[in-house]
């Protein structure tokens, strides 16, 4: 009896030993053993969604899981990429975010529950699309140039609606408004769908909006295109002048989205997620969703996010300060 019980206490020892021997958690290697979540910090309709949920199909193709889509939206995006931070760091929640929760914020200074370059690690960009100036049909402006016209004529009367205070489309009406040095009233709303929704009501003129809520309402005379954000202009539509084309120099102020999950998240993890959401991001099925809406795939490493986040943080605060002194 006693032999036994020694037998089974060194194999008890034995395996303790293996066991903190392993460089990261044994459920690491074994992962994905159960559905993943995805976060979108949006309401549905707007292109955050859209994106994730292009991918969805494909990346539980991919990853052998069920990939379910959640949408948390409020603040901005802030709430839903809060969740994202503060959940387990095993692989097994990860959150799409676009360029206001993840760089805007801080550029604007606004203030958030967590810090994108050290409570997230980055996985990869997703997709990116330029802004566009959509109006009212009734409002008497078919180009940036009249829009900019009616603004000078009476300050601070004309609106522009935009998809939440410290996302990229608001940091796009202040760079708006500082640029054509005009006093405009800023409408946030809790993502881009609300906003373009209440333009084709009329009840806000002029809208800063994504694509897949607009593409519709646009071919459908429900809204008029008079300009889009990029530097050059937009291949989905190209009768539209571009910013910079309407006496705006060097304006440029575009959409993307990128992917991320937990700070602590190994990463052996983070290396398979990589290279899942690159692989479901080529796949020819979700280009050709993507594209329907409006936007491009941008895949990416983690490296590379990283640094281009890093330099988006930069310009968002070059723009954000001067152009938050001149608008409301």
């Amino acid at each position: 009896m006693v032999t036994k019980l020694l037998r089974l206490f060194a194999a008890f020892v034995v395996g303790v030993g293996l066991a903190a021997s392993l460089p990261f958690p044994a459920w690491a290697q074994t992962w994905p053993s159960k559905p993943i979540r995805f976060f979108v910090p949006f309401p549905g309709g707007g292109s955050t969604d859209a994106v994730a949920r292009a991918m969805q199909p494909a990346l539980e193709k991919i990853l052998g899981q069920s990939v379910v889509v959640e949408n948390r939206a409020g603040a901005g995006g802030m709430l839903g990429v809060d969740a994202v931070a503060k959940a387990a760091p095993d692989g097994y929640t990860i959150g799409i975010a676009g360029a206001g929760a993840l760089g805007v914020n801080i550029g604007e200074r606004i203030k958030r529950p967590y810090d994108p370059l050290k409570d997230l690690v980055l996985i990869s960009r997703a997709a990116a699309s330029p802004f566009m100036l959509v109006a009212h049909p009734s409002l008497k402006a078919d180009t940036v140039a009249d829009a900019i016209k009616l603004a000078k004529a009476e300050p601070n009367k004309l609106s522009i609606g935009h998809g939440g205070n410290g996302t990229a489309m608001h940091l796009a009406a202040l760079a708006f408004a500082a640029a054509a040095d005009v006093k405009i009233n800023l409408v946030p709303y809790r993502g881009t769908a609300p906003a373009v929704t209440d333009a084709i009501a009329g009840h806000v003129p002029l809208a800063i909006a994504d694509p897949p809520p607009s593409m519709g309402a646009i071919g459908e005379g429900k809204l008029k295109l008079i300009g889009v954000t990029s530097r050059n202009r937009y291949a989905v539509f190209p009768n539209a002048a571009s910013f910079h084309e309407m006496g705006l120099k060097d304006f440029d102020v575009t959409g993307w989205f990128g992917i991320a999950a937990p700070a602590a998240t190994p990463r052996d993890i983070v290396t398979k997620l990589n290279a899942a959401i690159v692989a479901a991001l080529k796949d020819p099925e979700v280009v050709r969703r993507i594209r329907t809406v409006g936007m491009e795939v941008t895949p990416t490493t983690p490296e590379e996010f990283a640094a281009f986040l890093r330099s988006e943080i930069e310009k968002a605060a070059k723009v954000a300060a001067p152009a938050a002194e001149r608008a409301n």
